[in-house]
């Protein structure tokens, strides 16, 4: 018995001794180790940055703003500028909101429901523009361009009260809008429609319009667009519309329209678009091809450079117009105040293609009112 002590007591002083070095060299191991991984741990202060330097100006891009930097604080200086820029804002922002409650109570009063679809797409545009050609100054004339465009209850059932009708507008004129003022555009009067959505497939935009010009006596009227677009490859995009109306007194047309767009170097992009329009009354048609590139210089300046050539085929085919021009429009105040600067070179084909130049100056307001207003 004593022998057996005496061995079971020899091996516990073994383990003891076998397991007291083990542990004493991991001690010294992990001593050795310890300052390496506290010093290679990241360490982080996290200080919170106060709201008047997220909120700073500084914060925006420079091409925010139209001063420079040591003017962020500088109090306006009175002027008529002033005052006149401070009237206008205020008519926006009253007959703005005065804008989109007619569209709403017309949306209420067809649908016989208490809401409105947020989709009211009503617009009121005012401006005045003057050209110039050859430095003859012409007086500022006013313009006025509105639509009442109302979803109804009915998903696909719309109201469409316009100013003007496409259909009527030469092509010539309609491709060469921003160029003219409104003494030489083409009176249509206006027109108002039901008009029916729907689709053709998965991917075809049709719609149906049956209505009239709201004038005495009233002339009926009925078109239907199709539109479909197609995205080729990474950069390439194809749209493709076709049209075909008929008014009582004007008879029966038909438009085609193709466009091709793509990013190309340096912010800019690239458009091109074919049109052919047939005018069943005159057994003729009208064709036009544009090229055009748009680029933003900022978030208020956007530049659109245009070459194009129209034609006719009676009394056979023959180029009747060339020309170019180069639109700069300026946002001035939000997004409802607009300046534009368009020269323009026309040479047409009733002035033996001589050269006929023009510039035309043009302010903008666009009033327009959204059920959630930012």
């Amino acid at each position: 018995m004593s022998c057996i002590t005496v061995c079971w007591l020899n091996s516990v002083k073994e383990l003891r001794l076998r397991y007291t070095s083990f542990f004493v060299s991991f001690l010294a191991f992990g001593a050795v180790l310890a300052p390496t991984a506290r010093g290679g741990e990241p360490v982080f202060n996290m200080q919170a940055a106060p709201v008047s330097e997220v909120l700073s100006p500084y914060r925006l891009p420079a091409s925010f703003y139209t001063f420079d930097p040591d003017e962020y604080w500088a109090e306006p200086e009175d002027s008529w500028w002033l005052d006149f820029s401070n009237w206008v804002i205020r008519q926006e922002r009253r007959h703005g909101v005065n804008v989109q409650s007619m569209g709403a109570w017309a949306d209420q009063t067809l649908s016989g429901f208490s809401h409105v679809l947020p989709n009211n797409e009503s617009y009121l545009r005012l401006g005045f523009a003057a050209e110039s050609e050859y430095s003859n100054l012409a007086s500022f004339e006013p313009e006025a361009r509105f639509r009442l465009d109302v979803p109804t209850a009915e998903e696909r059932l719309r109201l469409v009260v316009e100013s003007e009708s496409e259909e009527l507008i030469p092509l010539a004129e309609r491709e060469r809008d921003r160029t003219l003022t409104e003494p030489e555009r083409t009176e249509t009067e206006t027109t108002g429609a039901l008009r029916y959505l729907t689709q053709v497939g998965d991917a075809i935009n049709l719609s149906t319009d049956i209505g009239g010009r709201l004038r005495l006596p009233p002339e009926a009227f009925w078109r239907m667009t199709a539109s479909k677009g197609w995205r080729i490859d990474e950069d390439w995009a194809f749209n493709l519309k076709q049209r075909v109306y008929y008014y009582h007194t004007e008879g029966w047309g038909a438009r085609s329209w193709m466009g091709w767009d793509r990013p190309v170097s340096n912010g800019w992009h690239f458009f091109a678009s074919s049109e052919l329009e047939w005018i069943h009354d005159e057994r003729r048609f009208d064709a036009a091809q544009i090229f055009s590139v748009r680029k933003r210089l900022n978030n208020r300046s956007v530049v659109t450079p245009r070459i194009g050539v129209l034609g006719e085929s009676q009394p056979s085919w023959r180029t009747t117009s060339y020309f170019a021009d180069f639109t700069w429009r300026y946002r001035m105040y939000e997004d409802w105040l607009f300046a534009e600067v368009v020269p323009a070179l026309e040479f047409p084909r009733e002035d033996s293609f001589q050269d006929r130049a023009s510039v035309v100056l043009r302010i903008e307001m666009y009033f327009s009112g959204t059920i959630s207003r930012d």
